[in-house]
């Protein structure tokens, strides 16, 4: 069984940034940060491949940056020039064995 904690979320104006933070209990096939907005689907921001490669939403390219450290247990996603679209409840998802993990989100505010 894989725990899944985040952190760092917070309220910010637009143009700032954030860092969130992913504390994993044990090794992940594969590590994410998923997003949910009031009133529509939980959608992908950023992950890591089972080969490590990064992938990245469309609309947080060039803005968000998913890392991780070497012993593959803690997951950042550093958020920078944030926009008001980017409010939203901002969740860990982690896979081994075919079984996804989801940690309990830390909510991230961008307004003026």
């Amino acid at each position: 069984q894989v725990q899944l904690v985040e952190s760092g979320g917070g309220l910010v104006q637009p143009g700032g940034s954030l860092r969130l933070s992913c504390v994993a209990s044990g090794n992940a096939l594969t590590m994410g940060w998923y997003r949910q907005a009031p009133g529509r689907q939980r959608e992908l921001v950023a992950r890591f491949t089972s080969v490590g490669i990064t992938s990245y939403a469309d609309s947080v390219k060039g803005r968000f940056t998913i890392s991780r450290d070497n012993a593959k247990t803690t997951m950042y996603l550093q958020m920078n020039n944030l926009k008001s679209e980017d409010t939203a409840v901002y969740f860990c998802q982690a896979l081994r064995s075919s079984v996804v993990y989801w940690g309990q989100g830390t909510q991230v505010t961008v307004s003026s």
